[in-house]
């Protein structure tokens, strides 16, 4: 039998196949989907505890290089996939009593204005100049999320992020959201200098003028926050006051500490006459006044005898007057209630909470979420909204209160300035959310209030962290978490208005303009090439 060999192979079919250009292709597709997830993941890394603030530069030189060039419906889901990887491990916290799904709601549901953004940030990226309108655009989609849906939810402002960052002066400026916007336009110019000095190493035409743009969007905010140091000071202006910070703690962790309230006001009650002794006994100064937080005593002192005679004991033990944190009802409505208590006197005045926080403190679109979840509605109380700005007069000083949540917002933090506050009083209550980053993230937002008023801020917390802060954001003492302890220092009080404060949300408005400037400019240059492509 005659066998006939076959032909031979030729040379290159013996070496491994390279993968199909299809492949490859395929592959590629998927890599700005998991850059946009994973620079908002960095931006997220930015944030405390962590004091890695500048990975916020790196996290939008990512963004901008997803969106550059895309047409709306990829910037769109890009946008979103980034306010994902920003939000949703950001808002982790929320979901701690809760379970997910309200914490996965809302960072979908904030991540949407995120998505907006995108699809702006896009459109503006091949204009001259295109770091400076996408920094704006990202400003404009912060300024909508601070004021909607339910009169906002600012958490997440990039200012939040620079607590411990060079850019911090900036506050003193303009604000969160000129801070905000210089560390998002040094971000966008880092991408377009990285750009342009590619498209220079291949050979092809880079105009200086794209290059100034380029290399001034990185350089003039770091120069900037440099000259902004010299608005930052904690000298003392008005003199100076001994102040207490009381953490009382609470029976346990999380939300049924609420049906503990007599213990919880009974803590802080203990605390303070701890603090008297050691006061009597010469190891600590005395206070001028004594700052308690929010939800310090949640039984009614107004109608409940017994808690009365509790915070009148503890206050009479001390010799100065206390802020206390209550719950009040009053014509049948609902108060978070601050209250001035005088050892003398006894309740002198009180502030009410302006800023509510959606379903915690009140409870929107009722019907649907006891639809979802009855036991939700059940967790959230009915408070009122309070109508004046909160500022107690103490001994001759003037204290502004900015109660928990409040601290996020721009207006209301200010407020207490321009009615006069030489120093900022922010008490909080943030037992519901165990040893999560909510504490951590909202004593970022005090420091950099403390910037951006030039004001001493004082934290108390139910459960920590409480904290003094100085007038230039610096921490000087703190306590720990579920930990019974108070704090005690001379601190400065201040009359004179920063730039930020005198302003108010002048800078913001003009960013949002000129965000407004750049989309119209792109909407209208796009316009024009449609039309001349159908001529």
């Amino acid at each position: 039998m005659t066998v006939t060999a076959p032909p031979a192979e030729p040379a290159g079919q013996l070496e491994p196949e390279a993968a199909p250009p299809a492949r490859g292709r395929r592959l590629l597709r998927f890599a700005p989907a998991a850059v946009a997830v994973l620079s908002g993941v960095l931006l997220y890394l930015s944030f405390p505890p962590r004091p890695l603030w500048w990975l916020a530069v790196p996290a939008f030189a990512a963004f901008g290089w997803v969106l550059r060039g895309r047409s709306w419906k990829p910037a769109l889901g890009l946008g979103y996939l980034f306010g994902l990887g920003f939000l949703v491990p950001l808002l982790k916290w929320t979901g701690v009593e809760v379970g997910p799904l309200p914490w996965l709601a809302l960072a979908a549901i904030e991540a949407l204005f995120v998505a907006l953004v995108g699809v702006g940030v896009a459109a503006v990226s091949k204009l001259p100049g295109s770091p400076v309108w996408a920094a704006a655009l990202w400003t404009a989609g912060e300024a909508a999320r601070a004021r909607a849906p339910f009169s906002g939810f600012p958490w997440g402002k990039i200012a939040f992020g620079q607590a411990d960052g060079v850019f911090l002066p900036l506050a003193a400026v303009g604000g969160t959201p000129v801070l905000g916007f210089a560390v998002v336009l040094c971000g966008f110019g880092l991408y377009e200098a990285v750009r342009l000095a590619r498209e220079r190493r291949l050979a092809r035409a880079v105009t200086r003028p794209a290059a100034a743009v380029a290399l001034l969007s990185v350089a003039v905010p770091v120069a900037g926050a440099l000259a902004a140091r010299t608005l930052v000071s904690d000298k003392a202006e008005d003199g100076t006051v001994t102040v207490a910070a009381i953490q009382g703690n609470v029976p346990r962790l999380g939300l049924e500490f609420n049906a503990q309230r007599r213990a919880v006001l009974e803590y802080h009650a203990r605390e303070t006459e701890r603090l008297a002794a050691e006061v009597k006994a010469g190891k600590v100064a005395k206070p001028d006044f004594v700052l308690w937080p929010e939800n310090s005593s949640d039984v009614n002192p107004f109608t409940d005898a017994e808690a009365t005679a509790v915070i009148d004991q503890a206050v009479r033990a001390i010799g100065a007057p206390v802020s206390v944190g209550s719950v009040v009802e009053r014509d049948g409505k609902l108060f978070n209630e601050q209250i001035l208590w005088d050892p003398e006197k006894g309740p002198t005045q009180t502030y009410d909470k302006r800023q509510i926080q959606p379903f915690g403190e009140y409870m929107p679109l009722q019907g649907l979420v006891k639809a979802i979840n009855p036991q939700w509605t059940a967790m959230a109380s009915n408070f009122t909204r309070g109508t004046k700005p909160g500022v107690f007069t103490i001994n001759g000083t003037k204290v502004g209160i900015a109660t928990c949540y409040e601290a996020a917002f721009d207006w209301d933090v200010r407020d207490t300035v321009t009615h006069g506050a030489q120093l900022i009083s922010v008490p909080s209550n943030n037992a519901t959310f165990d040893r999560s980053e909510m504490t951590y993230q909202q004593l970022a937002m005090s420091r950099v209030r403390a910037v951006e008023h030039s004001r001493t801020v004082v934290v108390p917390v139910t459960s920590g962290v409480s904290a003094i802060i100085m007038p230039d954001g610096r921490i000087t003492q703190k306590t720990g978490m579920f930990v019974a302890d108070s704090l005690v220092q001379k601190v400065p009080l201040r009359s004179s208005e920063t730039p930020a404060t005198k302003m108010g949300i002048l800078p913001e408005m003009l960013l949002v303009l000129v965000a407004a400037g750049g989309l119209g400019w792109a909407i209208g240059s796009g316009l024009r090439a449609r039309r001349a492509g159908d001529a």
